[in-house]
């Protein structure tokens, strides 16, 4: 096993603001309460939290509900012990990988944390309140041949919070099949079956699979739907809505802020945005506000209505960590870049209503290959970045080494003596006429073009006879860059752990570098 990085201002996507939180957090301060990510910021932050023994007990009782015994529910119900947060949304057979690489990073801050006298514990949020269904009904995987398969599971949309979607016939021998010839597949598939089972629910099935795949590490689980964590949330949500002209202020103020710094909100936020929307019949419906009132389809609520029926009440992508926060005593919250970014717009509402912001600490990523993979992007001269291309990009860096030296070598050796000819014709025609140096000028871009379609040429032919190359591209691409995107955004971790074994996990463990921003390249 070894690793390598890249800088995340390589990979794509990676806007100004996380950029600039990742390498020049100074540049960033002003939107973040504790914009370094070293000791000294991990203290005042843990020394900033007054978390009611009340509060603490009442936080044991609800994790008690949804969690086994464990060190690490013992430790939280002492007084003085902070939690580590991540999270991600309830999805089809783990979600994406960089769920488990949330929280494997989430339980070594946590384990560094304690080491140097701040006592913590790791804590998982389940997304379950979320109601995007499209979002989480689908997952990612490949085979042998390293080739993206989609699984899918299909029920009629709704605003139903994804938590409580009911399973009718999740796709487990799609599963199967679609691992089938890796040499860990039926591990993987039998522990996906033991949590995946027609009438669980979605939100109770993730968080099984999680607490298989990483029960080494003791992860407390947070489930926001359970009616002991809603009555945690309440007094936060009912705050957000009887201060919520003034809140949505300060977030339009943010966003002023942020655009003047040369950044962009990555939340769009207006006068009417409501910043909870209303749990009702089983549905998790959106409202607009308007003054002190909120409307949906036509019904109105005074704002002391809905601050009446809090407990009722689900955060929107802005107030949701402040309200977590709010039901736990947070030191520092991993999330991807997003999330991060999220925080500094989410600062508004931290200041106004908590008093404190943990720690935003961006998540560990990785991109995982075997060693023949490793192996054949140094033989072709290939590295990550030249994926972002796309598979033909490759193709054509493949055909070039293809290519027998010797040809190469004089078909660079024809360009150059060319090239040299030009340059000395060219200064002949200046001082004769300059506007025939032009002329050889644009006579000389056509000869160029022409060397640089004959190499093309050579190297498609070259390509052509070897077949086994194009196969190399497409097995490449469909583990590195499938459908033009990170492997840890579009593949779920099941098809790394049925390839690579469950001595995968704490090897992404052991390489999660604390001090490091950087995307890591992990050769297992």
């Amino acid at each position: 096993m070894h690793c390598s990085c890249v800088r995340q201002t390589e990979l794509p996507h990676t806007s100004a603001l996380a950029a600039d939180v990742l390498y020049r957090p100074d540049r960033t301060a002003a939107f973040y309460r504790h914009p370094l990510r070293d000791l000294a910021a991990f203290r005042a932050s843990a020394a900033e939290v007054n978390f009611p023994a009340e509060r603490r007990a009442a936080l044991i009782s609800a994790l008690r509900a949804g969690n086994p015994a464990s060190p690490s529910l013992d430790r939280l119900a002492q007084p003085g012990t902070l939690a580590v947060m991540t999270g991600q949304q309830v999805g089809l057979f783990s979600g994406p990988a960089y769920s488990i690489y949330k929280v494997l990073h989430a339980a070594k801050l946590a384990e560094w944390l304690s080491a140097n006298g701040i006592a913590t514990v790791p804590v998982f949020w389940l997304a379950t309140e979320d109601h995007d269904f499209a979002e989480v009904n689908h997952a990612w995987v490949f085979g042998s041949g390293h080739q993206p398969v989609k699984l899918e599971m299909r029920r009629t949309a709704g605003a139903q919070p994804v938590g409580q979607v009911g399973l009718s016939a999740p796709p487990v021998r799609e599963l199967r099949d679609a691992l089938a010839g890796l040499p860990f597949a039926d591990e993987a598939a039998a522990l996906v079956e033991e949590h995946y089972r027609p009438g669980q629910t979605l939100g109770a099935a993730f968080a099984g699979l999680l607490r298989g795949l990483i029960e080494r590490f003791d992860i407390l689980q947070v489930d926001p739907m359970l009616p002991a964590f809603r009555d945690l949330a309440a007094p936060a949500l009912r705050a957000a809505v009887e201060r919520a002209p003034d809140l949505t202020r300060a977030l339009l103020g943010r966003n002023r802020e942020l655009e003047s710094a040369g950044y962009h909100a990555q939340v769009h936020v207006e006068e009417q945005t409501s910043l909870v929307f209303l749990l009702e019949d089983g549905q998790r419906r959106g409202l607009r506000r308007h003054g002190d009132e909120y409307v949906l389809n036509g019904r109105r609520f005074s704002a002391a209505e809905l601050a009446a029926r809090a407990s009722g009440l689900s955060p929107n992508a802005l107030l949701r960590p402040v309200v977590q926060d709010f039901m736990l005593p947070t030191v520092a919250t991993i999330g991807g870049l997003a999330e991060v970014s999220y925080f500094a717009q989410s600062e508004a509402l931290y200041r106004a209503i908590l008093g404190r912001m943990p720690v935003a600490v961006p998540r560990a990523g990785f991109t995982i290959l075997d060693e023949r993979s490793d192996k054949l992007m140094a033989r072709y001269g290939i590295a990550l970045p030249d994926f972002f291309h796309g598979e033909e990009a490759i193709r054509e860096r493949i055909a070039a080494r293809l290519v027998p030296p010797a040809l190469a070598g004089s078909m660079r050796a024809a360009a150059a003596a060319v090239d040299e000819s030009i340059g000395r014709l060219r200064a002949d025609l200046d001082a004769f006429d300059p506007t025939l140096a032009l002329a050889l000028d644009r006579s000389a871009r056509k000869i160029r073009y022409q060397f640089g379609k004959i190499e093309h040429k050579a190297g498609r032919e070259a390509l052509r006879r070897d077949r086994r190359a194009a196969e190399t591209a497409a097995r490449l691409c469909g583990l590195i860059y499938p459908e033009r995107h990170l492997q840890e955004r579009l593949y779920s971790f099941l098809p790394f752990l049925a390839k690579h074994g469950p001595g995968l996990i704490p090897q992404i463990y052991g390489s999660i570098q604390l001090d490091c921003a950087d995307h890591r390249i992990l050769v297992v």
